[in-house]
């Protein structure tokens, strides 16, 4: 078992930016791909960026290359989202989840996940 918890999120205005945190337990952390989705209002959960163990390899969506970095400190347990520029299509409710294995830009592919955390960025 994993338990993930997220933090971080908020009300930001447009053009500014935010760090999501997600602390893990429950597992070796070191040995974890993590991966971070959102949900935006009436959307399907969408694949935001992906983590392999040691931070050495990232992955995001098409779409927000450039304005989303994901990164990793195994010392806290904690994969964390820096969002820059963000716009109000940007508000959405943003998740971490642990990587099972097979494609992983698809959620059916993590198997744990946190509770989430709102992030509504204004105009």
């Amino acid at each position: 078992q994993v338990q993930l918890v997220e933090s971080g999120g908020g009300l930001v205005q447009a053009g500014g930016s935010l760090r999501l945190s997600c602390v893990a337990s429950g597992r070796t952390f070191s040995s974890l791909r993590m991966g971070w989705f959102r949900q935006r209002p009436g959307k399907e959960r969408e694949f935001v960026a992906h983590i392999d163990q040691n931070g050495g390899s990232t992955y995001y969506a098409d779409s927000l290359k450039g304005q989303f970095t994901i990164s990793r400190d195994n010392a806290k347990n904690t994969v964390y989202l820096q969002m820059s520029s963000l716009e109000p299509v940007d508000t959405a409710v943003y998740y971490c989840a642990v990587f099972t294995g097979g494609v992983i830009y698809s959620a059916n592919h993590y198997g744990y996940w946190g509770q989430g955390t709102q992030v509504t960025v204004s105009s």
